[in-house]
């Protein structure tokens, strides 16, 4: 067995989380502090301008390569080896910028501080990716991210107190000595999730992570040297010599994502980062210019993080879809950056309003970022999840990037000014707005769009007469009204039309497929039924379960193929099964009436190749056992205290071949004692797949859960076998294979069934 499916099944202590979250915030806390401790750095080593933007520069360059070494690292080596190299070099680069005696080492200090820092979080991403399986990857990662917004809120609130040269030493040598106590803590209690590393084409990867780091690097250094320089040009020259081999060798060589997934994380990848930076730089000037102070400010900007924090748990709670979180976060987001720029000249009105535009715009963030976060992870395969998940972070970086490629962010500038701050905003909206358009509904963001448009002129309209003069206000006005009206008519069209889908999905599924009643003769059942069409309500397994004057009689099964054609095939079954159970004594004879009616339909369609698995089960309520018919269908499986078994069910031909019309097959006799569970099931439960393309162990999941070796105790998670019912089994198995695989490829039908 593998090492995800190992971990899926014994789960992972709760330190681990705590470890990942704590590395990572360095990747988030120390770029603030470092960044407000810039002035007494300058002043204690005299670093001229060109040494403060080539560490600007370099850092994102650094950032790039770190990310991408780390995460192949990790797939080849192991990925606790790697994060525990990774703490060490930044405890190195604390250490170093401890007992900096010159502008030189304490640049080489930074720059070692950036490589681990960044190779930290690459090791921490995959960790966390590689540690849960695809369908729990919103709340691990919502709460992981929780962790670092909460960490950049701290981290806001010491900007006010900038460290002095003394202050600064002390406060890295402390935190030299957590990233030692967590190197020790990784390497003692993190456990090796990592796959075999899958083979990658070297060339390729060296052209993707030069191509990202020259377009990082060339958005940053425009500015400075000018976007003529040739200095510049080159670096611009390189991206595509680089990007246009990287892009040919990608889908075979890289990951197999599919290109909606990719597109749509780098659309929010950017869109987040260039958020980030532009809040960060306007939000400030256009305070100061309102009177706020500066210990104020910052609790305006901190309350970025906590927004954050509100929208990493809002996801991991509710299980917000992908396109749902960017459509419905990123314009929230948009809503946040058009109320930084009426900040009133009150502190006691601006904070609250500035406070409430950053909360906003971190809870939108976050609303999009999670959710695309776990999506575009659950897709990478597990041999090069490491490789693949630095994508995501440097799809931030770019963001970053493209935000610092104005005049007024570069390096070399003072900051904007208050008429810049302003425009800066108006780029992070546009840049968000597309980001949404992109990864999102787009009638949908339209309309939310629009409605935020028509919000600001109100506000504007309403702070003064010499604002609501600006040209077009009217017209805009009126247009906003007219297409926000269009786009919530079609948006209501369409919930219309869902809604009426859902409902004859329903009503098919209800006339198909009659509910299992909980008690039936002497048993009590429990029955699930997933279509793998969505919206269909019904596809190619079926089940169903009789009261009959020749006992209790259960069938369940598979009929070959899916659609519309299985639906017919399945109503013909049931249909004679319903009938056939009532006049039919031998249960062996009603599965050769079965077979003869399948082969009867065959012949009228003229398909020859149809056919269905199918379990027939009898019990009488007096009997300690039941009767089975297997044909073709998988063994079921029984729970008991001692844990969970196949039931030998010898199979024979399945439905439709005409082997049992001449033989009337002799139904076995399995035990059914009193506390044991009997589930059956079609292959749509074995037979899902996880990221690493493994198959679903329903056995090893069930003992993993209900067995006496189960984590928690002999009674497992949910009690032991014994004090449960049908229910909760099937409950537990609809929950784990979700978690299994974020995307199910077949119908699953499953009957569990104990005697009363």
């Amino acid at each position: 067995m593998s090492a995800p499916s190992v971990l899926g099944r014994v789960g992972v202590g709760r330190s681990v989380w705590v470890l990942l979250a704590a590395a990572a915030v360095f990747y988030v806390v120390s770029p603030v502090l470092q960044g407000a401790a810039l002035p007494a750095v300058r002043a204690r080593f005299g670093l001229g301008p060109q040494q403060v933007v080539g560490m600007k520069v370099g850092g994102g360059a650094l950032m790039v390569l770190s990310l991408f070494a780390a995460g192949r690292a990790g797939d080849a080596w192991g990925r606790r080896r790697v994060l525990a190299w990774s703490l060490g070099v930044l405890a190195a680069g604390l250490a170093v910028e401890t007992v900096a005696f010159s502008g030189w080492s304490y640049l080489l200090g930074r720059s070692v501080v950036i490589v681990g820092v960044s190779a930290s979080f690459a090791g921490c991403l995959a960790s966390v990716a590689a540690l849960n399986p695809p369908g729990r990857m919103p709340q691990a990662l919502g709460g992981w991210l929780a962790a670092m917004s909460a960490a950049f809120f701290v981290a806001a609130n010491l900007i006010p107190r900038a460290p002095s040269m003394p202050g600064l030493r002390v406060s890295a040598g402390l935190a030299a000595l957590v990233a030692v106590g967590l190197l020790l803590l990784a390497r003692r209690r993190l456990p090796e999730a990592g796959d075999p590393p899958v083979p990658l084409d070297r060339p390729f990867l060296l052209a993707l992570v030069v191509a990202l780091a020259a377009a990082v690097t060339a958005l940053q250094v425009g500015p400075v040297w000018g976007w003529a320089d040739p200095r510049t040009l080159a670096l611009l020259a390189l991206l595509p010599l680089a990007a246009v081999p990287a892009g040919r060798r990608l889908r075979r060589s890289f990951f197999t994502v599919p290109p909606r997934i990719t597109s749509m994380a780098l659309a929010t990848g950017v869109a987040v980062g260039f958020t980030q930076i532009a809040l960060l730089l306007a939000l400030p000037v256009l305070a100061a210019a309102s009177g706020i102070g500066v210990p104020l400010t910052a609790l305006m900007v901190s309350a970025y993080g906590a927004g954050g924090v509100a929208g990493c748990l809002l996801v991991r709670g509710r299980r917000i879809a992908p396109v749902t979180g960017c459509t419905l976060g990123l314009p929230l987001a948009l809503v946040g950056l058009a109320l930084c720029h009426v900040l009133p000249a009150r502190a006691a009105t601006g904070v609250p309003l500035g406070m409430l535009a950053a909360l906003l715009t971190g809870v939108g963030v976050m609303m999009a970022q999670v959710p695309q976060m776990a999506w575009f992870l659950s897709a990478l395969p597990r041999g090069r999840l490491g490789t693949a998940a630095a994508f995501h972070p440097v799809a931030v970086l770019l963001g970053t990037a493209a935000a610092q490629a104005l005049p007024y962010t570069s390096a070399v500038s003072a900051g904007p000014s208050g008429r810049q701050a302003e425009n800066l905003l108006w780029v992070a909206a546009a840049v968000v707005a597309a980001g949404a358009l992109i990864a999102g509904l787009p009638v949908v963001v339209l309309g939310v769009v629009l409605a935020a448009a028509g919000e600001w002129l109100l506000v504007r309209a309403l702070a003064g007469p010499e604002l609501a003069q600006r040209p077009l206000a009217q017209g805009a006005a009126l247009a906003v009204g007219v297409v926000t009206g269009l786009a919530l008519w079609g948006r209501r069209q369409r919930s219309e039309r869902l809604a009426a889908s859902r409902a004859s999905a329903a009503a098919l599924q209800e006339a198909v497929l009659h509910p299992v009643p909980e008690r039936l003769g002497g048993l009590r059942l429990a029955s699930r039924y997933q279509p793998a069409t969505a919206g269909t309500g019904i596809g190619g397994d079926f089940l169903e379960a009789l009261q009959t004057p020749h006992g209790t009689r259960v069938l369940i099964g598979d009929v070959r193929g899916k659609g519309l054609q299985a639906v017919q095939t399945v109503t013909d079954l049931l249909g004679c099964f319903r009938s056939q159970a009532h006049e039919t004594a031998d249960l062996g004879e009603l599965a050769a009436r079965l077979d003869r009616h399948t082969a009867r339909s065959a012949a009228a369609r003229g398909d020859q190749e149809l056919f269905a698995t199918a379990l027939l089960l009898q019990h009488r309520a007096p009997d300690g056992y039941v009767e089975v018919v297997n044909c073709g269908h998988l063994e079921p499986l029984a729970l008991d205290a001692a844990g969970v078994r196949e039931v030998s069910a010898p199979a024979l031909l399945p439905l439709g071949f005409g082997g049992l019309g001449g033989d009337v097959p002799e139904p076995r006799r399995v035990p059914l004692p009193a506390g044991e569970v009997l589930l059956l099931h079609t292959d749509g439960l074995t037979e899902a797949r996880n990221a690493s393309r493994e198959f679903y162990p329903a056995a090893e999941r069930l003992s993993a859960a209900f067995g006496p070796g189960a984590p928690g105790g002999p009674a497992g998670p949910v009690g032991s076998v014994g004090s449960v019912g049908p229910s909760e089994v099937l409950a537990f198995l609809e929950r784990d294979v979700r978690d299994w695989s974020h995307h199910l490829t077949d119908d699953i039908a499953l009957v569990a069934l104990t005697p009363e």
